[in-house]
């Protein structure tokens, strides 16, 4: 089968950590990535089914590993080589059609599940991550075994199957991963804004704007304020909920004006009850920090790498920050506990997500939907996917 591999290549790597600081997106020319012809992937046990992918979406992390900036945290929860793409709709061999929920779980090596009904990426212990008969993946497209969504076919474990109802066109269904992403974001968002309040989102990609969907439809939040860059952000986080749309220079403008605050130094002396930091470097982080409230929240849905940051205002102001990574059971502040993805699937119809698709490259125009999806914005894009239809 064709497929897109990812190998463990230094120096290539390092080639591509170079060239994309110049212009995003050339770790695909540059970089250990490769279209080839490869074997499929062996059903690893019981329980595992074969999955061609129809249309798989190319996120943040996947750009961050081919231009060469990945965190070395997940080195040891890697395999190689891999073939990447883990946003994926697609048709098992029984004809069903289904979304993947990529996370490795404790059932996918051979575990019992955190509860009964857990999502995949439930439980207090992480150890699981180094068992069973898979080599080290922490999600399908990072592990060798499974193969991913950038080739012509990968393996899952039954706990990682959705089906996707007819009503879903393959468009909104291959949004339903990084929605259930989003979804999660609101739920751990939710309590703070019960009795309404102010939530800021840092950043309008992908995982923005699903957070934004998300919490004006789950959460009680009174003013949503998103920042967003590109025009098409704009028009996206109007469209999903968003009250107040700035550019980035002019969020801790519109925290001020709405909280009625001050400034101390680089501080806003209330701010947000939340603020939702889509975009994970140093510069959001401290900002984040510095528009919310004493005694706030941070969540951080986008991917942080290694950061400088000055924390002192973390501390001095009893912000707590919050990691927000993809998706499980969720509590909600009325008592309920739903799966990310089954919210997802609800969102992404009552919010009509299949919209944020923008364009899709078949597999041997990889380099070009690499590089569109690294300036998604500036192109007027959101949602760049590989379609192998």
């Amino acid at each position: 089968m064709q497929a897109l591999l990812f190998e463990r290549r230094e120096g290539r790597y390092a080639a591509a950590a170079v060239a994309s600081r110049i212009m995003p997106g050339t770790g695909a020319a540059v970089g250990p990535l490769t279209l080839t012809d490869i074997d499929p992937p062996s059903l690893p046990g019981d329980g595992w089914q074969r999955v061609r992918p129809a249309l798989t979406g190319i996120c943040g992390s996947d750009l961050s590993t081919i231009d060469g900036h990945s965190s070395g945290y997940f080195d040891e929860l890697v395999s190689f080589p891999f073939v990447p793409g883990h946003e994926v709709v697609g048709t098992t061999e029984t004809g069903d059609r289904v979304a993947l929920e990529p996370v490795l779980g404790p059932e996918a090596r051979e575990q019992a599940p955190a509860f009964d009904g857990a999502a995949p990426g439930d439980g207090e212990d992480y150890g699981y991550l180094i068992g069973g008969t898979i080599r080290d993946g922490i999600q399908v497209g990072f592990c060798a075994d499974t193969g991913g969504g950038w080739g012509q076919e990968l393996v899952a474990h039954g706990s990682q199957l959705h089906m996707v109802p007819d009503s879903l066109t393959d468009e909104a269904a291959v949004m339903l991963e990084p929605a259930a992403g989003g979804v999660h974001a609101a739920a751990k968002a939710a309590d703070r804004l019960a009795d309404g309040g102010l939530a800021v989102v840092l950043g309008a990609g992908t995982m923005g704007l699903v957070t934004i969907a998300a919490l004006r439809r789950y959460t009680n939040a009174s003013q949503i304020v998103a920042v967003a860059k590109y025009p098409i952000q704009k028009r996206f986080a109007t469209d999903l909920g968003a009250d107040t749309v700035v550019a980035p220079g002019e969020v801790v403008r519109a925290v001020r004006r709405i909280t009625g605050s001050a400034m101390l130094g680089d501080h806003v002396s209330g701010g947000a009850d939340v603020t939702v930091d889509a975009i994970g470097n140093a510069n959001s982080i401290e900002q984040s920090i510095g528009i919310t409230k004493p005694r706030g929240r941070v969540l951080m849905v986008g991917m942080p790498g290694k950061v400088k940051v000055d924390l002192t205002g973390l501390w001095h102001r009893e912000t707590e920050m919050v990691g927000a990574y993809t998706y499980g059971t969720d509590v909600w502040p009325d008592g309920q506990r739903i799966s990310s993805f089954q919210r997802a699937m609800e969102l992404a119809a009552d919010a009509d997500l299949g919209r944020l698709v923008s364009a899709a490259y078949p597999l041997d125009r990889y380099r070009d939907a690499i590089r569109h999806a690294a300036e998604a914005g500036q192109r007027g894009s959101v949602k760049v996917v590989f379609d192998q239809r």
